[in-house]
């Protein structure tokens, strides 16, 4: 009885569904105008926020490429800075290994590059990664081909021996199922293949591919004896059951043994430790939690829109939901059926958003200029797939409501005697309108005042000084083949000999090497003691970023020359050690003193090559590693007496369009030197602003996107409410009234409403624009300027928008008006 009762019911029920379904179809049908506006509206409100919701499901919520990932942990911060990454020496590294009770397996890391030379081919630059053995069993990950490298083949003077990866392999070696055991020449040196990683397979998790692996400890040579040579970063891995609080008051308990038992050159860590993924994501994800909010209040602007649009549809539809409930429809019948047209709309809209997200996600992920983890794997699954139906569901039922419950609440009298009228829309109608329309453009104002903030942020930063003129030039990387050139005084002779050559090319004003070169992401620092004051603690020695430059190298980058002198061809290896030292540098340690002819002894990697130098010149400040950090304290080396087989060549030329030249030039003086692609030093720079010029214009867009929404929303209500007091206008215009003022009437209602949004969208801007100050330079969250020019040209585009429906108004014939009544 009960089952039959429910089987009826639900017959009933889905008889009713359908027919709903249907009705909604034909009137969708009947105002095809008014569909494709409304399908396209939400479209692109549900398409972007499908679009950065994929981009977040891959990036923030997605699990690393690893097993059991929430268990890899790393340090980050130090001492002096509790928000980059820490880094370890191979000594310190291999002591906290040996001492851990809390970590199941710890593995350092380099991230390196190198040229592969296969036999009748080109060198190919290949990227990949030097890893401590214990990296394999620390991802349980397994190769595909052949077998990794354990601690054995870890060791100082063990056989070369190189994992490659799936795509290096399948790229350069055809898939060869033979690879294992054959040798490649990787650089200058050869190496015994002995296994071939998973196609899906990157560490670390950032690298757009992992062509190869290789032995830590054989890869850094004289350095994995170093204990002051923090340059790892490491990761490692928590025994189950550990908490990363226990295992950071073990890491803080064998540094303070470290740096007991080395006290010249002590255990460095500190701060704490996080996840892998969280120090894979850092600031990606205030940016992308920030792209989801605009787009969020996108979406919810076009709800507004349609809504407002179904209010107006709404208003000549009064006399057909009064003969529906005058043949015995109640008041949820109606509203059932009013909800069932919206939710059609919405689910059209969220079929061609969903199209439109995909469009978007692979756009966002070509065109983004970072690598972000996961982006690129960002796509169509379940998450998302449940996020966009989800939205368009709940997107269906907020614009569909308000307009549904307020057709249903119309009495049959009412509305038969405002159709024999001509039609009007009640003052609750009226009233919810324009509210949606204030909270169009208070939600609008949000987003331009945050995309302003953004603007004016990413202006002033591209106006920064960075200390050298980058105008024409060029700039590539040399990287000496140890086989050739052995040793440092070979290396020198090479780097000196290509200076010169490139130097007296046609063209060129002056040329000189560096390492490392500004804006390329490298830094080197080296703690020093200076000449009378000793530090009481090693912790307590001061610390400068030092580069090894040639003589001309200020000549080349234009940097000034404030006291003393350049360095010269006399500052060979064979004299004694010189400095050149920074603004930043005499400020912070010598104040008002004079530094020019001051001594500082500086620790070199290995505190036992400890070498005293004169100061001989001071230069002006230059940021090295992006225009938003100011200058800290450097020295500057002449590269003869710290010479690096790797340097980066920098050529002032009288034209950009040299580059040929250039590499005629190093290729006259080594016809087997490898030589990158010679760039100009501006796209650097412009590199180093690539992030925030791609937030800048992402937020833009969306702004842009919600300002027009927004006055498309104000221009309907406008026209609408024109519409509507048609009879209103002609009457005015009988009793004599002006086109100027009709205009000052209908342009007085929209700018009322403006004014309002306004005043709710700056409460709102002051509250939520405050998440912006880890993205902004120069400019406050607050920024009165940016407040006060947005709400002004808002003002400006919402006249505009009103503009045309209050200049229809003024056509306005009196006696037809009048004809109507």
């Amino acid at each position: 009885m009960i089952s039959s009762r429910l089987s009826t019911f639900y017959r009933r029920t889905m008889e009713t569904l359908i027919n709903d379904i249907r009705h909604g179809i034909r009137g969708l049908r009947k105002q095809p105008g008014f569909t494709l506006i409304a399908v396209i509206t939400l479209a692109l409100g549900i398409g972007a926020n499908t679009a950065i919701f994929s981009i977040m499901s891959a990036v923030l919520l997605r699990s690393l490429p690893y097993v059991q990932p929430e268990s890899l942990i790393v340090p980050w911060g130090n001492k002096d800075d509790m928000l980059q990454a820490s880094a370890l020496s191979y000594p310190d590294f291999a002591d906290w290994r040996a001492q851990t009770q809390t970590l199941e397996y710890i593995a350092a890391y380099l991230r390196t590059g190198t040229l592969l030379r296969q036999p009748n081919t080109d060198p190919e630059p290949i990227s990949g990664v030097t890893v401590d053995a214990d990296l394999f069993p620390l991802l349980r990950v397994q190769p595909e081909l052949g077998s990794v490298f354990t601690r054995d083949h870890d060791q100082v003077g063990a056989a070369p021996v190189i994992v490659i990866g799936h795509n290096l392999w399948q790229r350069r070696f055809n898939s060869d199922p033979h690879i294992i055991g054959q040798q490649i020449k990787i650089g200058s040196t050869s190496a015994t293949v002995i296994g071939v990683m998973p196609a899906d397979f990157r560490f670390p998790p950032q690298a757009s591919r992992t062509d190869y692996l290789r032995p830590l400890a054989q890869s850094l040579g004289q350095v994995a004896k170093e204990r002051s040579a923090y340059q790892l970063p490491v990761v490692a891995r928590l025994k189950p059951g550990v908490t990363a609080a226990q295992a950071e008051n073990e890491m803080k308990l064998i540094g303070q043994r470290l740096e007991q038992q080395y006290p010249d050159a002590g255990f460095r860590l500190g701060g704490g430790l996080i996840t892998l993924q969280e120090s894979m994501v850092g600031n990606t994800r205030t940016s992308l939690l920030v792209l989801f909010g605009a787009v969020g209040l996108v979406l919810l602007i076009a709800c507004a829109n349609v809504a407002n649009l179904l209010l107006a549809r709404a208003a000549t539809r009064h006399r057909e939901m009064a003969i529906r409930t005058a043949l015995g429809a109640g008041k949820w019948r109606v509203v059932r059926q009013l909800l069932t047209e919206s939710l059609l709309l919405a689910v059209l809209g969220g079929i061609v958003g969903l199209l439109l997200g995909i469009w978007g996600v692979k756009s966002f992920a070509v065109g983004s200029p970072v690598n972000i983890p996961g982006m690129k794997d960002a796509g169509l699954d379940r998450a998302v797939f449940a996020f966009t139906a989800g939205v368009t569901l709940l997107t269906g039922i907020l614009f569909g409501l308000a307009p549904a419950l307020s057709v249903s609440r119309v009495r049959m009298r009412d509305a038969l005697k405002e159709s024999a009228r001509g039609g009007g829309e009640s003052r609750v109608r009226q009233r919810l309108r324009d509210l949606l329309v204030v909270g169009e453009i208070a939600l609008s104002l949000v987003l331009l005042i945050g995309a302003g903030l953004l603007v004016s942020s990413f202006l002033r930063l591209r106006d920064v000084n960075p200390g050298f003129d980058a105008q024409n030039v060029l700039t590539t990387n040399l990287g000496l083949t140890r086989a050739k050139y052995s040793d440092a005084e070979k290396q020198a002779r090479a780097f000196s000999e290509i200076v010169a050559r490139v130097g007296s090319a046609p063209g060129v004003e002056a040329a000189a090497v560096i390492f490392p070169l500004p804006f390329s992401g490298t830094t080197v620092a080296n703690t020093f003691v200076i000449d009378g004051r000793p530090a009481a603690r090693p912790e307590d020695k001061p610390e400068a970023n030092y580069r090894a430059i040639s003589a001309d190298y200020f000549k080349v980058m234009r940097v000034p020359l404030l006291r003393g002198r350049a360095f010269n061809e006399r500052d060979g290896a064979n004299a004694p050690p010189s400095i050149i030292v920074n603004e930043s540098f005499t400020r912070r340690f010598f104040g008002d003193s004079e530094a020019l002819g001051q001594h500082i002894t500086i620790e070199r990697a290995d505190v036992t090559k400890q070498v005293k130098a004169e100061i001989v010149g001071v230069v002006g400040d230059v940021r090295h590693e992006n225009l938003d950090v100011p200058a800290g304290p450097e020295f500057y080396v002449p590269y003869q007496q710290a010479p690096e087989p790797g340097m980066d060549l920098v050529v002032r030329t009288s034209s950009a369009n040299l580059a040929a030249g250039v590499r005629d030039r190093i290729k006259e003086f080594d016809p087997e030197q490898y030589i990158p692609t010679v760039r100009p030093l501006t796209e650097l720079l412009s590199a180093s602003l690539a992030r925030r010029r791609f937030d800048t214009l992402l937020t833009g867009l969306t702004a842009g996107l919600a300002l027009v929404l927004a006055m498309v929303g104000i221009f309907g209500v406008t026209a609408h409410a024109v519409t509507q007091r048609t009879r209103e206008i002609g009457v005015r215009m009988a009793l004599g009234a002006q086109p100027r003022d009709v205009l000052r009437l209908v342009l007085g209602r929209g700018l009322r409403l403006t004014l309002y949004g306004i005043g709710v969208g700056l409460v709102a801007a002051l509250a939520l624009t405050r998440v912006l100050g880890t993205m902004l330079y120069g400019v406050t969250a607050t920024d009165p300027l940016t407040f006060i020019a947005v709400s002004l040209g808002l003002i400006l585009v919402a006249l505009l928008a009103c503009y045309i429906p209050a200049r229809r108004a003024t056509k306005v014939d009196p006696l037809i008006a009048l004809r109507y009544e």
